[in-house]
C-alpha cells in the first residue's frame, strides 16, 4: 500500500526527533527496583541516637570512636554513622515479634554504653537534643552525606535530630501499597506515642514532637502519593527520576515510603524514645496495626483519607495526646488518646498472637496516664531548671533497662 493511500491526518502533530533535552531526561530515566517478596508483619527497628559528652552534655562529634569501639562486639543487628558526627543509628535484623525487638535492641544498647563509658561520652534517645546549636555540628565524611550537605546547605545540619525508623513486611508490592495508605491514618497515633522532642536550641517549642518540623523543610518529605497500584507507582517513580530530581527511594523524606529491597513499607514519623523498651513496644503496635489490616481487611483507603491528614499530623506534633483526631471516614473530631485507646482495644486479640501483650500493656498504660517521652523531659524541666541535667537524665534512663 502507498503512503499515499493513507494520508496523515492534518490534526496529526509532525513526527519530530527527540530534543538533546528529551535524550538527556530519558538517559536519567531509574527503573524501580522490584519490590521483594518478604515475610509478612516480620519488623525491623532503626534507632537514630545522641552521643554527648559527660562535661556539660552538649552533643559530642564521636560518631568514628564509637563505631570502632562496637566493632569489637559480635551482636545481631548493625551500627552505622548518620548525617552528622554527633549521631550515631542502631538497627536490627529481620525480627518477628515485639520481644524478639528488644532481644536484639537491649545487647546493642548495653554495647553502646560500654563503648561509650570508656570514651567519657554517654548516648541517649529522644528526638532533639535539648540546647545544641546546629551551625557547631559536623557533617559526617560519607559521599552521601557531603551530597546532601551541597544540596541543602544549612538544613542539613539541622537534621542533626533523631528518629525511629519500623519496617514492615508485605507479601507483595500492591498489599504494601495498601498498607501504606491504611497505616496513614494512624500516623497522629505513631507521632504521640513517640514524641520527645519538645525542647530545640533551648527553648520548649510548645510541641511535643518538634523533631518533625525540621523534616518537613525538605522538598521531598510528606506523603507519598496515592495509588493502589505498583505499575503506577513505578510510572510515578519513572517520571521523577526522569526530572533528576530523585534518583532513588532513598530521596524521598515521606513519612511512609514502600522499600521494595526489603520488601517492606517503612514507617518514619516516630521521634527515638528514650528506652530501648519502648522502641520495642512501639514497632510491636506497628506490627499488630498490619496485622489486623491484612486479616481483617477493615477498610480501602482513598485519596480522601488525606483531606485532614496534615491536620492530624499537625496536632499530633503540637499537642501529643492531647491533640483532637479528625477520623478521615466519619470527619468525627475526637481526643487523639481517645482514639490510640478505642484502637488498642481493637487490635488485643491480634496483640495476644503476635506475642505483643507485654508491648501493648506498656503503651496503653502511658497513654492511660497521659504520659510519653515528651511529657517526661518537661517535667525533668520543670524540676530541676537545667536542660543539662535533664539530657544526663536521659542518658541515665536510656542505660538503665526497664524491669
Amino acid at each position: 500500500m502507498s503512503p499515499l493511500d493513507n494520508p496523515p491526518s492534518p490534526f496529526s502533530p509532525p513526527t519530530a526527533e527527540p530534543t538533546r533535552a528529551q535524550r538527556e531526561a530519558d538517559a536519567r530515566v531509574v527503573p524501580l527496583e522490584p519490590f521483594r517478596s518478604s515475610k509478612a508483619l516480620s519488623l525491623g527497628v532503626e534507632l537514630e541516637l545522641q552521643l554527648v559528652n559527660t562535661h556539660d552534655y552538649d552533643l559530642a562529634p564521636y560518631a568514628e570512636d564509637m563505631l570502632r569501639g562496637m566493632a569489637q562486639f559480635d551482636l545481631r543487628g548493625s551500627v552505622v554513622p548518620e548525617m552528622t558526627s554527633s549521631m550515631i543509628e542502631i538497627s536490627t535484623d529481620v525480627c518477628h515479634s515485639a520481644e524478639e525487638v528488644l532481644q536484639q535492641l537491649g545487647p546493642l544498647r548495653d554495647a553502646l554504653v560500654k563503648v561509650a563509658g570508656k570514651l567519657n561520652i554517654a548516648v541517649l534517645g529522644g528526638g532533639t537534643h535539648a540546647f545544641q546549636q546546629w551551625h557547631e555540628q559536623r557533617i559526617y565524611d560519607k559521599p552521601r552525606f557531603r551530597q546532601l550537605s551541597e544540596l541543602y546547605g544549612y538544613l542539613s545540619k539541622q537534621f542533626t535530630i533523631f528518629g525511629q525508623h519500623v519496617h514492615v513486611g508485605c507479601p507483595d508490592a500492591d498489599s504494601a501499597l495498601l498498607m501504606l495508605h491504611r497505616m496513614s491514618r494512624y500516623i497522629p497515633h505513631f507521632i504521640a506515642l513517640s514524641a520527645s522532642s519538645p525542647y530545640v536550641q533551648g527553648q520548649d517549642t510548645q510541641f511535643d514532637s518538634a523533631r518533625l518540623n525540621s523534616v518537613f523543610a525538605f522538598p521531598l518529605s510528606g506523603r507519598a502519593p496515592f495509588t493502589l497500584s505498583w505499575k503506577e507507582f513505578e510510572g510515578y517513580f519513572a517520571r521523577m527520576t526522569r526530572t533528576g530530581v530523585v534518583k532513588s527511594m532513598k530521596d524521598f523524606y515521606w513519612d511512609i515510603r514502600p522499600k521494595p529491597e526489603y520488601g517492606t513499607i517503612e514507617i518514619r514519623v516516630f521521634d527515638t524514645p528514650l528506652t530501648v523498651e519502648r522502641a520495642a513496644s512501639l514497632a510491636g503496635y506497628v506490627q499488630t496495626l498490619a496485622a489486623y489490616f491484612l486479616q481483617e481487611q477493615p477498610f480501602v483507603p482513598s485519596e480522601d483519607d488525606y483531606l485532614v491528614y496534615t491536620y492530624n499530623r499537625f496536632q499530633a506534633c503540637r499537642f501529643g495526646l492531647d491533640a483532637v483526631y479528625v477520623d478521615p471516614a466519619t470527619g468525627e473530631h475526637m481526643p487523639l488518646r481517645e482514639h490510640i485507646l478505642r484502637t488498642m482495644t481493637m487490635l488485643e486479640p491480634h496483640a495476644a498472637v503476635l506475642d505483643a501483650t507485654r508491648a501493648f500493656g506498656r503503651l496503653r498504660s502511658s497513654v492511660e496516664a497521659s504520659q510519653n517521652d515528651a511529657r517526661w523531659l518537661r517535667e525533668r524541666q520543670g524540676r530541676e531548671r537545667l536542660l543539662a541535667e535533664v539530657v544526663r537524665q536521659a542518658a541515665e534512663r536510656f542505660r538503665t533497662p526497664v524491669g
